[in-house]
């Protein structure tokens, strides 16, 4: 039975404070590229590198009958509130055009009072360290990771499908996965596909990664309805420099390149 309404309710702490446990690396270097969900691109591994103690084998004992996790993490290229939050308590969505303002917790915005996230990812493999109780368990494995390289872990939780896949909910702002490219055509340019090949031969599933973080469509909404042929769009993708274009038939790799030869 609830409380009455006019009791007065236990004081929570100011702050709140815990231990970062870890760090995910991904192929996204930036915010610009990385899609804005998880599993728009299932191609997009990362790795989760614990840090001491909870690289324990035994902190991770159970985890492989899993098939999804919850990453809990922080937004750390989010510039700090330097006021009282005020100015936060809306945002602009880029999914309604940029214009329009609604409340911060009715969004998943970065800009936030507390700069936290949660991605669900699929778990491909558990690598542990040597054998021996408290020996390092190496890193796990995950896809369709949406998370920046370099992004501090705070948590991991199992999926449970049959607690967190609510049938019939709704957020009708946001009612439907955005269409993004994917029907759209794809041409890489004679130049950028001897670049691809190269690249492809030391990283496989590049290729693949590639096609499906650009039919995601990871430039800004409000971009997506004006024809911009001419435009040519930038971002760095798992260390390789990606220029590409967008126009009537679709999208256009024109451009790639990296460092290492």
């Amino acid at each position: 039975m609830p409380r009455p309404a006019d009791a007065d309710p236990p004081r929570p702490p100011d702050t709140w404070q815990g231990p970062v446990i870890g760090v995910v690396r991904t192929p996204y270097d930036a915010k610009f590229g990385a899609p804005r969900q998880p599993g728009l691109a299932p191609a997009a591994e990362g790795r989760i590198h614990l840090h001491p103690p909870f690289d324990r084998q035994e902190a991770l004992r159970g985890l492989e009958q899993c098939s999804h996790l919850w990453l809990i993490y922080g937004f750390h290229q989010v510039p700090p509130v330097t006021d009282d939050g005020a100015s936060r308590l809306t945002v602009r969505p880029p999914r309604l055009g940029g214009n329009e303002r609604v409340g911060v917790f009715a969004t998943r915005s970065p800009f936030r009072p507390h700069p936290i996230g949660l991605s669900v990812v699929r778990l491909l493999s558990l690598h542990p360290g040597r054998d021996g109780r408290h020996k390092p368990c190496g890193h796990l494995r995950v896809a369709g990771v949406d998370l920046v390289d370099g992004t501090p872990l705070l948590d991991i939780k199992p999926y449970l499908p049959w607690a967190d896949a609510i049938p019939g909910a709704h957020c009708h702002w946001a009612g439907t996965e955005p269409e993004g490219l994917v029907g759209a055509g794809y041409e890489v340019s004679p130049p950028a596909a001897a670049a691809l090949a190269r690249i492809a031969a030391r990283r496989p599933g590049f290729a693949a990664l590639l096609e499906q973080t650009l039919r995601a469509d990871p430039r800004p909404s409000y971009h997506v309805p004006i024809p911009e042929p001419d435009r040519r769009w930038r971002m760095t993708l798992d260390g390789v420099e990606v220029g590409w274009r967008v126009d009537g038939s679709g999208i256009h790799v024109d451009e790639l390149s990296f460092g290492d030869g």
